[in-house]
């Protein structure tokens, strides 16, 4: 059964890709999620404080991966204690965020937040809120990387075989 959340964790080029090499996951889609603003454009994301975060539609196959092992995989990219900030890029559009459409996830999705809190020491800013609204990004957005694999990415392309790998749950 195909399940969707959306992930905000820096600029949607790199956690697109990673995402999409985890096996289960069924598509990617990179948009704005969570703004103030109806149909912004990457610029007005970028320039005029519309509140949006850089956010990638995932859609998963809950019986090839659960959604607690894909936010392992995903915690494994971001910075959680980082705010509106991951690699080099910085801003409100680049904070780290959760965002669930149904209120079933809740708990996974807290208790995927309770396990990382207790594996770093300071206190994680990873947003946990439903999901408002979501804008496609422009069509030059989407699959960056893969129309520009020498393209600017803020996660090391080792992370891209790991997620290739899925998550190893000891036996």
């Amino acid at each position: 059964m195909v399940q969707t959340i959306y992930l905000g964790g820096g600029c949607f080029w790199g956690v697109e890709k990673f995402l999409q090499s985890i096996p289960g996951v069924v598509s990617t889609l990179v948009g704005y999620a969570n703004g103030k603003t109806e149909n912004p454009t990457y610029g007005d994301v970028c320039k005029n404080h519309t509140g949006h975060v850089e956010t990638v539609k995932v859609d998963y196959d809950q019986n090839l991966i659960t959604l607690s092992d894909l936010l392992e995989l995903f915690f494994q990219i971001i910075d959680p204690t980082s705010l509106n900030k991951q690699g080099n890029d910085t801003g409100e559009q680049y904070r780290t965020g959760i965002y669930y459409t149904q209120p079933e996830n809740i708990k996974t999705i807290q208790r995927s937040l309770e396990i990382l809190q207790q594996g770093v020491s300071q206190p994680i800013v990873v947003e946990c809120k439903p999901l408002d609204q979501f804008f496609p990004a422009e069509e030059y957005h989407q699959k960056y990387l893969d129309k520009n694999p020498t393209g600017y990415c803020h996660i090391h392309p080792s992370m891209f075989a790991l997620a290739a790998e899925g998550v190893k749950k000891e036996k």
